[in-house]
């Protein structure tokens, strides 16, 4: 205060006037006091020159000298505070800081300052106000004196008084320009009278008494013969929509559009007809055009700010539209004769009637709307479907040449200054169509029909309309091309309606009341019929229009809805089948596409795209486990496969373009066709690999490498995986993982590079992209959120058959010294630097040792290193399911103790690990529903119906008594059993073998070593269960010989890149070690077992080495590595997982996993440290008993009873970690043998017929 001087005050003077002067326009159209604060207050948000007015400037420096070095101080300390603790973003120091400065002593004195500062400096700029406002008065009043007659209309002011203007228009002015806008009054006198008024603000307007009047008298002087008058009207009217408040503006608009009403019903005007058409060079006709255009600017408009005000505004505006659109001239004399309705005018500003989709966004006014067309103007809505009935009959009657000549100005970007009556037919057709579409969305515009047309007998129904829509697409004609093709496709009739259709498809509760039925299917699928019968499609079908059919039943077949439609139709149950439905045609008709079978578009340059439309409609469909499973008869993976190869060929053989020919761009375009196509083709392959059996399928292709590097080129760009797809590629990569072959791809493709390139840089270097104030604390989570998503790509990645192919036969390289420089790039590498750390090269070359390595044994199987330590070294020593074994945290606990687990490195295990609740081996024959079982095994007729009868005895104890199911009754139960199926024919699926090895001969063949490790942890596992003694490792050692002896036998000879082909089964074989425990240890036992139980179809799936490279598989099957259990158990989980709990479905998509990959390893080791022992003995119980398709029922229920968990893990990011880490608890398969019933009911035919056909699984 002290240095504030007189030149500080003029200076902030200068500066006030200059903010105010920019301002200006803003604050003196502000309707009220409170509306230019609120202007003043969000400036800077409106403004953006705001930083650049010198009061902003002074204010800016005004605190920095204030608080400047308090600020700087206050971020110090709040960094040095946070140094040890957990890091904050830059925001937060942000918010701390400024709560801090606000709450200080200086901030308040500094206010205080400031304030008194700009009260001196606005006090004497109000003063001088006050004077300038005295002395202007008495200038008025003299020049007042001096002419009398005359009248002020000074508009100007100094500098010093930016606010006259509003001051100055007073009652009298308004009263005194009504009286000069007679029509008696001079020209002259009455444009300056219209000039006063619109530059006038326009609250001052509103707030005068004659307002009303002004308003009536402005709408009769609209029809003044003078247009520079009118123009003016039209220029007030337009100011006053621009800057008045909404009930100001609804005066205006009401009073146009009901002067619009008058002026079309008086048959004074000469309003043109259809015959002559529009002359828009006509002055009459500008003049009108301009009227119609000012209305439907503010039509577009309005929506943004009537939520604000009353509804009466909103509906008053609303229906004074709706009654000027519903005026109908008298209809007795010829069409051609028909005077224009004011529908025309509005269509030919507004084609695609973009103002009624604005109105009908807001529930707000859509109701309005809905309730007026329902209620007086229903006409509106009749005239617009008799207007698309009448283009559609005229595409049926006329030439094609015709009726593109009826719209082809529509599409042409040119100036033009006639329409004829037919053009505006035309334009009129397109708004209609655009105003249907957008009725058709809501539910309560689609109960506006049926309609009535006086041209037919019948109502126009809502299919009626669709199936009209889809026929326009072929019957009307394609326009030529011209220059400007773009511009022309956006109104032309096909790309018109497919727009509409395409809208309706992605509104899922319009798309099934109005899309989703046989009949408008049919319609769509109808030149496709006629083409196929080698007929025309259509008389104005062309491959644009095969293209925008494609295109609409690509969104239908993307939609659930949709496709179980195009799969089965309407009526799924239904015995009665005419025709084949939409999924098989549209199979048929891009087979034949894809092998050039149809002569019709051959030699297009069309044809690839056409070709590439269907195939997109194929790629929906068979990208879903029920969908392949209806077109596999097709083989559409051979023919994409055939037509890509063809394709690459064309591809090499394009010449090399010679700099300075005139070929170059004929050569670029022609390749660039060529290489577009090829993509294309590969992305349709890819598509295959979305479920377990289109992998199959895709790998016998022989593209799948090719495949692969497509999709990993298109992630390195972060290109989108699908048009239709929701989610990313995580899906994709997960079901290619889960084999051998598709690992090796993804391998040399440079996905797996460039996956662990991305981890190492987010472990070891840190993001680029953030803000470093202070050092990076270290992690408390198990895993880091900068790695979370590189971790999951990572377990997504490692199944088991990648693992064996990425990591089999190699040594960790284990280096003397490892450069800071130097950046893993596989997997063994990870599994080098990361996990077994056993060097202190190793250590040393890490950058964030501790949070590296928690990362690595996280990966192994997660968190603070002795603690994460601790809990994998007891997890993989310690077998059992979830009520078998007790597994340490990986947190630390809260309190005096924080970790009281004993560290496990040295054998025993400590036994606070061992669970004491194992139930043990009890025996329980003398059970009643037991015996009754058991005796059914001593009954001479074993047929068919003693079979079932048997099945129905296991299925009530396991309902009832399942614990009873266990122990010896389950040896028993199961030796009888299997042994009386394997001696009935129909019950045998693969023939006999002989074999006579006895031990001795096996004696000293060699296990792998991952079978050996196996049989330690069977053994100890079956003792600690009190079901195995000493002695046992010998027994099961034999019996696994046996086994690889017995199945050798069976093997085809076939030579393989991939390591799981080129030698035994890979893996541990846990269903015999499982079958070796229940055996109570007997190896005779057992290998009889396996001997009887390898005959049946159930041994295909439940014991997975019994066909590994087997003869009874198809060659291209056995190469491709791909066990059954994937191409058809878990296919058949996924395809119902989705129809039964879709839920869980949807969140397998979300998080980029594959319920496949979780199912192969559950089956593959016959859930193990998943499912405590006695559920383990009731899964192969159940699956021999009822058959192997309770392979899959027995997985839909494990994913029904972990729903709610898969759902919030999911939510979490967590899922696949969830899924294979977490056991499963309380899940008992009795508790679901009746939903299992269920299933079984609904799915067995289906599975069990193609689970029978795998050993024929060419197609």
């Amino acid at each position: 205060m002290a240095h504030f001087s007189g030149e500080d005050e003029a200076m902030l003077q200068a500066m006030l006037r200059q903010l105010f002067q920019s301002v200006k326009e803003k604050i003196t159209g502000a309707p009220s006091l409170e509306c230019a604060e609120e202007i003043l207050l969000h400036l800077e948000e409106t403004d953006e020159n705001f930083h650049n007015y010198e009061f902003v400037k002074y204010l800016r420096q005004y605190i920095c000298n204030t608080l400047g070095s308090m600020i700087e101080e206050e971020m110090e300390k709040w960094t040095s505070d946070q140094n040890q603790g957990e890091e904050f973003g830059y925001d937060t120091v942000v918010q701390h800081v400024t709560k801090r400065t606000q709450e200080s002593k200086e901030y308040k004195e500094m206010i205080h300052s400031l304030k008194n500062i700009m009260m001196i400096v606005v006090e004497s700029m109000i003063n001088k106000f006050e004077e300038d406002e005295i002395r202007s008065q008495e200038r008025q009043k003299k020049i007042q004196k001096e002419k009398s007659s005359s009248y002020c209309t000074d508009n100007c002011s100094d500098s010093d008084s930016s606010f006259n203007q509003s001051y100055k228009f007073c009652q009298g002015k308004l009263q005194l320009i009504l009286d000069q806008l007679d029509p008696g009054q001079p020209k002259e006198v009455r444009y300056e009278a219209l000039q006063t008024l619109c530059s006038a603000p326009p609250s001052d307007v509103l707030n005068c008494e004659n307002w009303t009047t002004l308003c009536e008298k402005l709408t009769v002087y609209l029809s003044d013969p003078d247009p520079v008058f009118s123009d003016r009207i039209l220029k007030f009217y337009a100011q006053t929509f621009t800057l008045s408040p909404l009930h100001m503006t609804k005066e205006i608009y009401t009073s146009l559009a009901k002067y619009l009403e008058l002026y079309f019903l008086s048959r004074e005007n000469n309003i043109p007809t259809l015959s002559t058409g529009i002359d828009i060079s006509n002055p009459n006709v500008t003049h009108l055009l301009k009227k119609i255009r000012l209305l439907n600017e503010y039509q577009k408009e309005a929506p943004s700010f009537w939520i604000r005000h009353p509804e009466k505004y909103m509906e008053e505006i609303v229906e004074s539209t709706l009654s000027l659109l519903s005026v109908k001239h008298d209809q007795s004399h010829l069409v051609s004769q028909k005077i224009l309705d004011p529908i025309y005018f509005l269509a030919l500003v507004d084609t695609k009637a973009v103002w009624f989709k604005k109105w009908m966004h807001a529930y707000y006014s859509r109701t309005a709307v809905l309730r007026l067309l329902e209620k007086k103007y229903k006409s509106l809505i009749t005239t617009a479907v008799q207007q698309c009935v009448q283009y559609f009959e005229l595409c049926e009657t006329m030439k094609g040449d015709e009726v593109l000549g009826h719209s082809k100005s529509c599409g042409i970007k040119q100036k033009t200054f006639y329409y004829s009556g037919q053009e505006l037919q035309y334009i009129y057709f397109i708004h209609s169509l655009s105003l249907l579409g957008r009725l058709l969305i809501y539910t309560q515009g689609r109960k506006l029909f049926p309609v009535k047309l006086k041209t037919r007998k019948d109502s126009v129904s809502l299919t009626d309309l669709l199936v009209l829509f889809t026929q326009l697409i072929y019957h009307s004609p394609t326009c030529p091309k011209m220059t400007s093709p773009g511009h022309l496709e956006d109104y032309s009739p096909a790309s018109m309606a497919t727009e509409v259709l395409c809208i309706l498809c992605d509104q899922k509760e319009c798309a099934i009341e109005c899309l989703y039925n046989n009949t408008v299917i049919e319609a769509l699928l109808q030149p496709i019929h006629n083409l196929m019968k080698g007929t025309k499609a259509a008389p104005n079908c062309s491959e644009t229009a095969l293209i925008h059919i494609a295109h609409i039943l690509a969104r239908i077949a993307s939609v659930e809805e949709g496709l179980t439609l195009l799969l089965y139709g309407e009526n799924m149950n239904s015995s009665e089948e005419k025709s084949p439905t939409g999924a098989h045609l549209i199979a048929q008709f891009s087979k034949k596409l894809l092998d050039e079978d149809i002569s019709i578009f051959s030699g297009s340059e069309m044809f690839p795209v056409v070709k590439g439309a269907f195939t997109s409609v194929c790629r929906q469909i068979y990208g879903t486990c029920e969908g392949l499973q209806v077109l596999i008869p097709y083989s559409l993976h051979e023919s994409i496969a055939k037509a890509w190869k063809k394709t690459s060929l064309l591809s090499e053989r394009i010449p090399t373009p010679v700099e300075g020919s005139d070929s170059v761009s004929l050569v670029s375009q022609e390749s660039q066709n060529i290489m577009a196509w090829e993509e294309n083709l590969l992305d349709d392959l890819l598509n295959f690999a979305a479920t377990p059996k289109g992998l199959l399928l895709l790998q016998r292709t022989g593209a799948i490498n090719e495949c692969v590097t497509f999709m990993f080129n298109q992630y390195a760009k972060k290109l989108q995986i699908s048009r239709h797809k929701k989610f990313g590629y995580g899906v994709l990569v997960t079901q290619v993982a889960s084999t051998a072959a598709g690992a090796i791809a993804l391998r040399n493709s440079g996905f797996i590079n460039a996956l662990i390139t991305e981890l190492w840089a987010n472990l070891e270097c840190g993001r680029d992209d953030v803000r470093v104030t202070h050092p990076r604390s270290t992690p408390v989570d198990p895993i880091d959120q900068s790695c979370q998503k590189s971790f999951l790509a990572l377990v997504n990645l490692l199944s088991y058959p990648a693992v064996f192919e990425l990591v089999g036969n190699q040594s960790l390289p284990n280096k003397a010294e490892y450069s800071l420089r130097e950046v893993p790039t596989s997997v063994i590498d990870i599994i080098d630097r990361l996990i077994i750390l056993n060097s202190e090269a190793k250590i040393r070359s890490l950058f964030n040792y501790e949070q590296s390595h928690i990362f690595g044994l996280r990966e192994f199987i997660i968190d603070s290193l002795s603690v994460e330590r601790n809990h994998v070294l007891v997890r993989i020593n310690l077998i059992g399911g979830p009520m078998e074994r007790i597994l340490p945290p990986r947190l630390l606990e809260k309190g005096d103790e924080p970790y009281p687990w004993p560290m496990f490195s040295s054998y025993p295990l400590p036994n606070c690990y061992l669970s004491d609740s194992v139930t043990r081996s009890t025996d329980l024959k003398q059970d009643n529903d037991l015996g009754k079982l058991l005796l059914r095994f001593k009954m001479s007729d074993k047929q068919t119906a003693w079979i079932e009868n048997c099945r129905r005895q296991f299925c009530k104890i396991m309902k009832a008594k399942p614990d009873i199911i266990s122990g010896g009754a389950l040896v028993e139960l199961l030796e009888k059993f299997v042994l009386h199926l394997s001696e009935s024919p129909s019950e045998c699926y693969f023939p006999s073998v002989e074999y006579t090895a006895t031990d001795a001969n096996v004696k000293n063949e060699n296990l792998s070593s991952v079978q050996q490790l196996g049989i330690k942890m069977t053994v100890r596992y079956g003792k600690f269960l009190n079901l195995l003694k000493d002695g046992a490792e010998n027994d099961l050692t034999l019996v696994l010989k046996h086994c690889e002896r017995f199945l050798k036998q069976q093997q085809a000879s076939i030579k393989s890149s991939l390591l799981c082909l080129q030698r035994n089964y890979t893996s541990h074989d846990w269903f015999v070690s499982s079958l070796f425990i229940i055996m109570l240890g007997d190896k005779d036992k057992t290998f009889q077992f396996l001997q009887q139980f390898s005959r049946l179809l159930t041994s295909a799936f439940l014991w997975l080495p019994r066909l590994h490279i087997s003869r009874y598989l198809p060659i291209d099957t056995i190469e491709s590595g791909i066990h059954p259990v994937y191409f058809c158990s878990t296919h058949y989980i996924e395809m119902l997982l989705k129809a039964e709990v879709p839920l869980v479905f949807s969140a397998f998509h979300m998080s980029g996993f594959a319920p496949s990959q979780i199912c192969m390893q559950w089956i593959t080791q016959c859930f193990w440290n998943y499912l405590d022992w006695i559920e383990i003995c009731h899964y192969i119980a159940t699956c021999v008993f009822l058959g192997p398709d309770y392979q899959v029922y027995i997985c839909i229920a494990i994913f029904k009873h972990l729903q709610q968990d898969i759902l919030q893990h999911t939510q979490t990011q967590d899922l696949q970690v969830f899924l294979k880490e977490e056991a499963l608890h309380g899940f008992r398969v009795s508790d679901y043998f009746e939903y299992m019933e269920i299933l079984e009911q609904n799915y067995r035919p289906v599975l069990l017929r193609d689970m029978r056909n795998m050993r024929v699984q060419s197609t």
